[in-house]
């Protein structure tokens, strides 16, 4: 197994699985000494009948929570917990990072054993269905015959439908949040101008960056393009409205060096704020190539071609798909059409659109609608 590279970013109380080796990828390829990262909480039970599966959307560690592993708080820490809507007084949590991504599961940052250096893009082309075979190992490794329930956000929504299609009995049941069964065209068009941002940086030089020249203005201006969409425009209204900045901001005039067009808005400088934060904790490759593995997926290819009818092979006892009415990036109607197609294959399939003004991500600061329906529709499993 391939040990960290120093472009991973790895949570100190991160495991590991072991990936089959050759672990085939779906569109060619395979990887050899690959892993997974993952966490766990709560305790499983003997028949091993109280297993969640979290799957995360791109940019997510497998940290969703605090623990005895792990004292620091999780990306998803009301969410996840004792007494906390996914209750770990009762289930066994399992939250697994995604393959190709630079939180510890084997992807372009990480080192190639063949050669000992970087993967970079010599990475085999990377689909959901890598993601969710390699999730799919995971939970076999730790002797789980079939899961209570999988827990998709985001991505992680798709990658859960990935995994339920190709891993026919893995679940009796599905919460679908922000998540879709394909991506639509306005989602495919903000992700390839983010990995055109990215790929046009000089320092990008083709995969073939370092820590001395990271192509960071590429990075900077795909994280704002995605923060963008990530809330809606009642937020960035109720927030930020027009004020103006103040120019003893750090970042007024463009981080204070003369620029006639630099920042003036509040609202630009929460963007600045945030990009630059997230450029060098996340690797721009691994970025590219989960960013792409989206816009491939489709529930269709299932179907001959039909979104529900692929959706409908799926044979789980119940579903619930949740989205906020504000979402741009994963509408709600890409959660309604989850609910339709897996009732269709005979689950007791239900939708909730939850009147939140953050957008897609509303599932992860507001808590106060999406916990209660999480919690309500674990309790009656």
């Amino acid at each position: 197994m391939a040990s960290a590279s120093e472009y991973e970013f790895i949570p100190p109380g991160t495991r590991f699985h072991a990936l089959p080796s050759p672990f085939p990828m779906k569109r060619g390829g395979a990887l050899h000494g690959a892993r997974v990262a993952y966490e766990t909480w709560g305790t499983l039970a003997p028949d091993a009948g109280n297993a969640v599966l979290i799957l995360t959307g791109l940019s997510p560690d497998a940290h969703a929570a605090s623990g005895p592993h792990d004292p620091e708080p999780g990306w998803w820490e009301p969410m996840l917990g004792p007494g906390k809507p996914i209750d770990t007084s009762r289930w066994f949590v399992i939250c697994v990072n995604a393959l190709g991504s630079c939180k510890g599961s084997t992807g372009p940052a990480s080192l190639d054993p063949a050669t000992g250096d970087l993967y970079r893009l010599s990475f085999p082309e990377l689909s959901i269905e890598d993601v969710a075979d390699a999730a799919a190992s995971v939970v076999r490794g730790l002797g789980i015959d079939r899961l209570a329930c999988v827990v998709g956000n985001s991505m992680g929504g798709m990658t859960a439908l990935g995994l339920l299609l190709r891993h026919p009995g893995i679940a009796r049941s599905h919460v679908n949040i922000s998540g879709s069964a394909r991506a639509l065209p306005f989602s495919i068009a903000v992700r390839s101008l983010q990995r055109e941002a990215i790929r046009l940086d000089p320092n990008w030089n083709g995969g073939s960056y370092d820590h001395d020249t990271w192509p960071e203005s590429g990075m900077r201006i795909a994280r704002k393009l995605g923060v963008i969409t990530y809330r809606s425009a009642l937020e960035w209204d109720g927030r930020f409205g027009r004020v103006r900045l103040d120019q003893s901001s750090p970042f007024a005039n463009g981080g204070g060096e003369e620029d006639p067009f630099g920042l003036e808005f509040q609202v630009e400088s929460y963007l600045e704020g945030h990009a630059r934060r997230f450029v060098r904790r996340y690797d721009p490759n691994c970025y590219l190539y989960l960013s792409r593995s989206m816009d491939w997926f489709d529930a269709a290819e299932y179907g001959n071609g039909d979104v529900l009818a692929g959706l409908a092979t799926i044979r789980i006892e119940r579903a619930l798909a949740i989205g906020a009415n504000t979402d741009i990036l994963f509408p709600v109607q890409q959660q309604q059409e989850v609910a339709e197609g897996l009732a269709r294959g005979g689950a007791d399939a239900g939708f909730v659109g939850m009147d939140s003004p953050q957008g897609h991500d509303a599932f992860l600061v507001d808590f106060a609608r999406f916990g209660p329906a999480v919690r309500d529709f674990l309790d009656r499993l």
